[in-house]
C-alpha cells in the first residue's frame, strides 16, 4: 500500500486532495502538509526511519506555486537524496510541465483534480513502486469523439475540433495542441496522436512535432535546412521526414 504526502498551501484544496487519495484502495495512508518547509521536514524524517519505518513516504503530490520554496524547488532538492519519494505535481498551471518531467516527475495533474485523473496518477506511481496488484477504482470509460479532443483547464472542459489544430508539439509525456486561437496541453503522448490522426492528414515532421497538412502554407529549403510555415510559425523538418512530407504536400487536394 502506498504512503502519500500531499503538499499545498491552500487548505481546502489540500483537504480535498488528501480525501481523494485516502479513498483510493492503493493508498495506505495519505497526509497533508501546508508548505514545502513542513513537507521537507516530514520527508527527512521518513528517510531517516527508512522505507519500512512508520514515517515512510512513497510519493509526494506536490503543488508548484507556493510561498517561499516552491514545488519545483522542492523536487530539485529531492533529486539529491539517495532514495527520494516519487513526485506527482498537482497544479492549476500547465506551463511547468516540461520542467516537471525534466525533474523525473511521475505525472502532472491539472487542477481542479478529477477523481479519475488522480486514479491514473496513482496507477503510474503504483507501477513504479511495484504495488499495482490492488485494482484501481472503477471509472466509466467513454469512447472518444473522433472529431474533437477534450482539454481541461481551470475547471473548464473544452471540446476542440481536430480540424482546427494546426500542429502538435511534444512536451514530455504531454502534447501541446496549437490552434489559431491558442494552445492546449493534453496528457497524451505525441506518438498516440500521430497514430490516431494519421488518416486526418497529420504527419510527423520532427521528433517533437506533428503538423496538419491542410494548415501548411509553405515548404522552405534554405542551405540544406527544410522547414514549413504553419500559420505564422516556422517549424523545422528533420532530414528523415523531409522527402515524405514533400510528397504528401504535392499530392494533397
Amino acid at each position: 500500500m502506498l504512503r502519500a504526502l500531499a503538499v499545498d498551501d491552500e487548505r481546502p484544496t489540500l483537504e480535498e486532495l488528501v480525501y481523494l487519495l485516502n479513498a483510493d484502495p492503493r493508498i495506505g495512508t495519505a497526509e497533508g502538509a501546508s508548505d514545502t518547509t513542513e513537507a521537507l521536514r516530514r520527508i527527512n524524517r521518513a528517510l531517516e526511519t527508512g522505507p519500512g519505518g512508520p514515517d515512510a513516504i512513497d510519493v509526494v503530490f506536490l503543488d508548484i506555486q507556493m510561498p517561499g520554496l516552491d514545488g519545483l524547488d522542492l523536487a530539485r532538492l529531492l533529486t539529491g537524496f539517495a532514495r527520494p519519494p516519487l513526485v506527482v505535481f498537482v497544479t492549476a498551471h500547465e506551463d511547468f510541465a516540461v520542467q516537471a518531467f525534466d525533474l523525473k516527475a511521475v505525472d502532472y495533474v491539472l487542477k481542479p483534480v478529477r477523481r479519475e485523473r488522480l486514479a491514473e496518477a496513482v496507477r503510474r506511481v503504483a507501477e513504479q513502486r511495484g504495488t499495482a496488484a490492488v485494482p484501481a477504482p472503477r471509472i466509466p470509460v467513454h469512447e472518444p469523439d473522433p472529431d474533437h479532443i477534450t482539454v481541461e483547464l481551470g475547471g473548464v472542459t473544452r471540446f476542440v475540433p481536430v480540424d482546427e489544430i494546426t500542429h502538435v508539439e511534444a512536451q514530455g509525456d504531454y502534447a501541446r495542441l496549437h490552434t489559431d486561437r491558442g494552445s492546449h496541453l493534453v496528457r497524451i503522448p505525441l506518438s498516440t496522436l500521430e497514430e490516431r490522426w494519421r488518416a486526418r492528414g497529420f504527419v510527423r515532421i520532427h521528433r517533437r512535432h506533428l503538423v496538419a497538412l491542410r494548415h501548411v502554407g509553405e515548404l522552405r529549403l534554405d542551405a540544406g535546412t527544410v522547414s514549413v510555415l504553419v500559420g505564422t510559425e516556422e517549424l523545422q523538418v528533420s532530414r528523415r521526414h523531409a522527402r515524405e512530407l514533400r510528397d504528401l504536400l504535392m499530392r494533397r487536394p
